[in-house]
């Protein structure tokens, strides 16, 4: 007999019925939707939704919904052109805030209270802009030598020690003039590649390989960078530009943009639903940088705002939290371009933001400090854009640069410091996000433009429309071609087929995969291939009975027999996907992905829930005497009126 027991029963049906509830949320669709957040990173309230719902009802703009979701407030809209109107109805009313198209999927709340979420759609499906920039690496390291020489001279000329330093290819020449001073010279690179509080601790990490040598017939030593710095420099460059875009990526309130590492140096930018590159490319290739100011603590900085002009020796600006005016000291004291490295940490337990200036800015922040403990200090965040784009001779180029300022952060400061120091008195949050904006004000090094790609809505609806005729007729081929040439046994494969459809849907929503057109052409691919197990199987089962077996042996033969074969030719077919994985692009990633699920979910559904269906069908026959499998069942017969003789 042919049966399963009881728990692996179960088993299979709860693996059934829990990937068919995972999958329902992909069923439902989406709406066309706008997602309303706040910059600071707070929750929007009930009182903000409210002011939303009044707006879009006084611009006489119909929408379906509007609820809190999450962090944000989104509203639901039955056509683009409301969604379109209504963002721009909200991104004047509501300037601070960042309001972003969406797409909103339908998904019941009892399967939302389950956390339950459908497929992410990719670039190719909703339509959008397409960006992949190539990182200039080598500028990266010159450009890490030069702050470095820079530091180093001024270390040495306030030591008294006379030097000649200069870079020289991948190195760094330093020259003493006095050999007298070579041992303080060599202490003084030394504390400055690893840091003073750090040699301190005895847990310095050298990032250069430091080694007398002459330099122009005197004593020196020949600087270079490990091979290890080398790799974490690149990779911070690669973070800090990523950072970088994404910030400016926000600027654009795109909701679900794509914006990651690819390969040793280049960046992917995807921008769904952007149908404007030339608005996209302007934002993300403009500079931005940051000033530290002393706060005018004299002056009314409201005063200020309602005359219009600032007290002599001071700026008028904003804060970008709440908007609020601040007066700002003219003089600044240090500016992006003398900022090495911000990361956020702790202090007692408290989030901060460890900041290290070069030589330079450390120098000006130790004589503002000395004169100003008790007193505030602002981060000036100051961004130039390319203007918009006017007709001149005929041609649409860039207008004016457009410039904008805004206080990101203001402290007190608590104490004297130079180059390495503390922002305190923030939130998590608040933390983090203000190391992102000062390691983001600038690119850290120069990236170029080697793709870009627009896709239309219209396009990514019409490869979905396609998409799914494809499966369905793939799928509908197979079932017909298995049905009519396995009969019974065939039919019970097409309920595993489609039991492997909606555990493939089930994964990759599970795991928030993002389905492309390549992802597509996986699942097609998989339905085509899920069978072949299936068929295998009830190969061995024919060939089984026209050996003269029974026909319950032939079905316990077919699955045993057969299981290395399935094993191994699927396996070869996920190396092949792996290797896809590792070297292959986004597109191609894609399609390696729904291929290694499809697989996954294809050997179970053939070899588990096709067995577990023929034992309910045929496994508690003790008289069967024929099966339905094609092309055998006259075989069966005479197997079995042999059988009756012999009785």
């Amino acid at each position: 007999m042919n049966r399963y027991p009881l728990w692996k029963n179960l088993l299979v049906f709860g693996v059934i019925v829990v990937s068919t509830i995972i999958a329902l949320p992909n069923w439902f669709g989406d709406d066309e939707a706008v997602q309303v957040s706040r910059t600071d990173g707070m929750a929007v309230d009930m009182a903000a939704l409210e002011q939303v719902r009044t707006k879009l009802m006084e611009g006489g703009i119909q929408y379906l919904s509007a609820e809190l979701e999450g962090m944000s407030a989104l509203v639901r809209f039955d056509t683009p052109e409301q969604q379109e109107g209504a963002r721009d109805l909200l991104t004047r009313e509501f300037p601070n805030n960042v309001v972003a198209l969406n797409l909103a999927p339908r998904t019941p709340a009892w399967l939302k209270w389950l956390g339950l979420k459908p497929m992410l759609l990719g670039l190719d499906l909703r339509g959008g802009v397409h960006f992949l920039y190539q990182v200039d690496l080598d500028t990266a390291i010159e450009q890490y030598l030069e702050t470095y020489e820079t530091d180093l001279r001024t270390q040495l000329r306030q030591a008294n020690i006379r030097n000649e330093t200069r870079i020289v290819g991948t190195s760094l020449r330093v020259g003493v003039i006095e050999a007298a001073d070579l041992d303080r010279a060599e202490q003084i690179i030394r504390q400055l590649d690893t840091g003073d509080q750090l040699l301190q601790l005895g847990q310095a990490t050298s990032r250069l390989n430091i080694d007398r040598t002459t330099v122009d017939g005197r004593p020196g030593f020949d600087v270079q960078m490990t091979p290890a710095a080398i790799r974490e420099r690149q990779d911070f460059a690669i973070g800090q530009n990523t950072v970088t875009l994404r910030n400016r990526v926000n600027e654009l309130g795109v909701a679900e943009a794509v914006v990651q590492r690819q390969g040793l140096d280049r960046i992917l930018v995807e921008l769904p639903g952007i149908q404007d590159p030339g608005e996209a490319k302007r934002i993300l290739g403009s500079t931005a940088t940051l000033e530290f100011h002393l706060v005018d603590q004299e002056g009314d900085a409201f005063e200020a705002q309602r005359r219009g002009r600032a007290p002599l020796g001071s700026e008028l600006h904003t804060r970008r939290q709440d908007g609020s005016p601040i007066l700002l000291r003219r003089d600044i004291i240090a500016s992006g371009g003398e900022l090495v490295e911000a990361q956020p940490g702790y202090e007692n337990g408290s989030p901060v933001v460890n900041v290290r200036l070069d030589a330079s800015g450390a120098r000006k922040m130790l004589d503002t400090t000395l004169n100003n403990v008790g007193n505030r200090m602002a981060v000036l965040y100051v961004e130039d854009r390319p203007g918009p784009m006017i007709e001149r001779n005929g041609e649409q180029v860039p207008g004016d640069p457009v410039r904008s300022e805004e206080v990101i952060n203001d402290a007190v400061i608590q104490g004297v410091f130079s180059n390495r120091f503390r922002i305190s008195g923030l939130t998590v949050f608040e933390s983090q996000n203000l190391a992102l904006l000062l390691r983001a004000g600038s690119l850290a090094a120069p990236i170029v433009p080697v793709e870009e790609r627009t896709i239309g809505p219209s396009l990514g609806r019409e490869n979905i429309e396609r998409g799914i005729d494809a499966t369905l007729i793939g799928y509908l081929l197979v079932v017909v071609f298995i049905g009519l040439w396995y009969r019974a046994f065939g039919m019970l494969a097409n309920i595993a087929l489609f039991v492997n459809v909606i555990m493939i849907l089930a994964v990759m929503s599970l795991f928030n995969a993002v389905l492309t057109l390549p992802g597509i052409a996986g699942i097609v691919l998989t339905v085509g291939m899920s069978v072949d197990a299936n068929v295998l199987i009830f190969e061995r089962i024919r060939e089984e009975l026209g050996n003269g077996n029974t026909p319950q042996n032939s079905i316990r033969a077919g699955w045993d027999k057969a299981y290395t074969t399935i094993v191994d030719s699927n396996l070869t077919t996920v190396i092949a996907a792996i290797v896809l994985f590792m070297y292959g692009t986004g597109p191609i990633k894609g399609f390696a992905v729904t291929l290694t699920i499809g697989i996954a979910t294809s050997m179970f559904t053939a070899i588990t829930v096709t067995r577990a269906l023929v034992n309910f069908v045929y496994g508690s026959r003790k008289d069967l005497k024929t099966l339905s499998i094609g092309g055998r069942i006259v075989q069966n017969e005479a197997v079995a009126a042999m059988t009756n003789a012999k009785n």
